[in-house]
């Protein structure tokens, strides 16, 4: 299992070839990459804050978690910090496992924890300023449905 944050850009292709090499035993890996929005020219730059250490620890325990629900074989996340521009890739997930509905379920409950509840501060830089980003209604509703 791997979780990082980085302030570089990185190419979500290359990961997911990193990820699927030797895995003789996985019958399916899933991935997904976010990306930074224009918001039709209301975003110039999405900046994201963290806590190093604590951040890592927190995305770290949800991954574990999803390890042991969904019997996974690893997962790898990859989360941006810092100043992002529009296309750019702000996250990667991949989930491994056995059989292709548990990588799927997986993936789409880290990405859930992630886009809600993981320890990130998100600023939308635009042309009348900045503003920070909550989590909307539906995020928080994809969420709960793993409650």
């Amino acid at each position: 299992m791997t979780v990082a944050l980085t302030d570089r850009p990185f190419e979500p292709g290359a990961l997911v070839t990193a990820f699927c090499a030797d895995r003789g035993e996985t019958g399916a890996v899933a991935s997904f990459v976010g990306l930074a929005r224009a918001e039709q020219g209301a975003a110039i730059a999405l900046e994201l804050e963290a806590y190093p250490g604590f951040t890592e620890a927190a995305i770290g325990e949800i991954a574990g978690e999803a390890m042991a629900r969904f019997q996974l074989q690893d997962v790898h996340i990859v989360h941006r910090i810092g100043r992002i521009a529009p296309g750019e890739a702000i996250v990667f997930v991949a989930t491994a496992a056995a059989h292709r509905r548990a990588a799927f379920e997986a993936c789409d409950f880290l990405m859930d924890y992630l886009k809600s509840r993981a320890p990130f501060w998100k600023k939308e830089h635009g042309p009348d300023g900045a503003r920070w980003i909550e989590p909307t209604d539906r995020d928080r509703t994809d969420a709960q449905r793993w409650d």
